[in-house]
């Protein structure tokens, strides 16, 4: 386990225990509590992620920052209260600084967990999908794709947002070295679609092959994180042209509304699900569920 100052972390009990004895560990974000679902569906689903990680041997470490001091790992109390939480920031990498010196709260993004569980020794990252490159504002790009090339990390997701440039991501991430595996596919999935019809650089079909690559990755000392992109479940991916639909009329609705920066992606999510009649979110909460399951399987051989 890496050596943290004790006076901007606090890891929990069992997950201290598990880095220590080598007992694997899987980091999960928090802005899916915060910023994701309300309350208290928020709740029920960051319990199952933990559930599910804890289901398949391993430890959930779910990040957040709670009065200035970044928690590895959340006891009860700390994961009703981010759930209950009316407003709370949302706070990536860039964030994480000025949340600790002034004690503030939050959830953290892709970026800001992976930049903490960097710094704790996670290996292992479940989350829904990343960020990426905006639709038509090619210059809005997620914190997540320069966090992804600076950890040292296998991250489970569904792809990038499907709100997103999903072509001009994956050229993002290739530009900054990102490898990026399909799981058991060859194509790079859409988040709520089994396919973006993009097809990917490697794939891998099993965990074991997933953590060869990794240690191989590790091993050679080569930079940034394993990107890991999971299929979202048959039974509940959508079909793409009724996603495109709803992602577009919530694009011109944003645009109409000024909607930018940080609130875009809520705003987004939530339109598209309330286009699609739930369908999205139903896909959503899957794919979480499934990735976790999948990160747990992964790190069992880390």
């Amino acid at each position: 386990m890496t050596s943290l100052p004790r006076d901007y972390f606090v890891v929990h009990p069992e997950v201290e225990q598990a880095l220590r004895e080598s007992v694997p560990v899987v980091a999960l974000e928090s802005t899916v509590i915060t910023h994701g679902l309300p309350y208290p569906e928020n709740e029920k689903l960051a319990r199952d992620l933990e559930g599910e990680i804890r289901a398949r041997g391993c430890v959930p470490a779910t990040i957040a920052i709670m009065d200035g001091v970044i928690h590895v790992g959340l006891a009860e109390a700390q994961l009703e209260r981010l759930a209950q939480a009316e407003e709370m920031l949302k706070i990536s990498s860039r964030d994480i600084a000025a949340a600790v010196s002034k004690h503030m709260s939050g959830g953290t993004t892709v970026a800001g967990t992976l930049a903490i569980a960097q710094l704790a020794g996670i290996r292992v990252f479940a989350t829904g999908g990343v960020g990426g490159v905006h639709r038509n504002a090619p210059f809005d790009v997620s914190a997540d794709l320069g966090e992804l090339a600076k950890a040292n990390l296998v991250v489970v997701c569904a792809g990038a947002k499907a709100i997103l440039d999903i072509a001009a991501t994956l050229e993002v991430l290739e530009t900054n070295g990102v490898t990026v595996i399909g799981y058991q596919t060859n194509d790079f999935p859409a988040f709520y679609s089994v396919s973006s019809g993009i097809q990917v650089s490697a794939r891998a079909d099993s965990a074991e092959e997933v953590a060869t690559i990794a240690h191989t990755h590790w091993e050679l000392e080569l930079g940034g994180s394993i990107l890991v992109a999971v299929p979202p479940p048959s039974d509940v991916a959508v079909d793409p042209s009724i996603i495109e639909t709803a992602i577009c009329t919530a694009l011109e609705e944003a645009h109409k509304m000024n909607i930018h920066g940080q609130a875009v992606t809520p705003f987004l999510l939530s339109k598209v699900s309330e286009l699609t009649g739930g369908l999205s979110l139903k896909a959503n909460l899957a794919l979480l569920r499934n990735n976790a399951r999948v990160a747990a399987e992964i790190a069992q051989h880390i």
